[in-house]
């Protein structure tokens, strides 16, 4: 599939209906679904890149609420929790801890595929019918993009199928060539022999 060259685009992922799964560029603070992701650090302490952009926009509630869940301590890689979303237009942030990448051979995939998981366990469990992701991972803590997508795309995908409330998982990139890789995976793991396999297309943004 030619991804558009000089169009914005998003990638649907028609998991059931009406579920779908969207891939997209933007800004994951102004992004409106009922639970956005963190991609927080273990401390939830307001870090750098979507981190830092989440505790900046949603002010100080959010930064409240994290100094006293660390205090019943810190958060493991994989595991995720959720707070106010403060004046940030969602009704929950939840904080995922994604893995550090050490090379691939020190569990990375599995914790990774892990937070999206937990998060939208989290998200399900709450009721609530949209939830938007970052892609975990990939900033700070060094995951590579095109092998963070192939863990992030079939465990979002399969999750939701499972869900009993949520019916929207988007993952918002910051940019266009993260989109462009991110792209490139669904279209090559959207294939019939694959366990995560449903219809795929590309939508033109305006």
């Amino acid at each position: 599939m030619e991804l558009p060259a000089d169009r914005e685009y998003y990638v649907a992922l028609r998991v059931g209906d009406p579920d779908e799964v969207r891939l997209l560029r933007g800004d994951l603070t102004s992004y409106r679904a009922e639970a956005i992701v963190n991609a927080a650090n273990s401390q939830l302490l307001p870090g750098s890149g979507v981190c830092g952009a989440i505790h900046s926009a949603g002010g100080g509630s959010i930064t409240e609420e994290c100094e006293r869940i660390r205090e019943r301590g810190a958060l493991a890689a994989g595991e995720a929790v959720a707070t106010t979303a403060g004046s940030l237009d969602a009704q929950y942030v939840i904080h995922a801890v994604g893995p550090v990448w050490h090379g691939g051979n020190s569990g990375e995939p599995t914790l990774l595929e892990r937070c999206y998981r937990e998060s939208m366990h989290i998200a399900d469990g709450l009721k609530l019918h949209t939830i938007a992701f970052p892609a975990i991972s990939t900033g700070a803590f060094g995951y590579p993009i095109e092998q963070a997508a192939a863990v992030a795309i079939p465990a979002v995908v399969d999750t939701l199928r499972s869900a009993r409330h949520l019916v929207m998982a988007s993952i918002v990139l910051f940019d266009r060539a993260t989109l462009d890789a991110f792209a490139r995976v669904a279209f090559a793991q959207m294939n019939p022999s694959s366990r995560t396999s449903c219809p795929i297309s590309i939508g033109i943004l305006d």
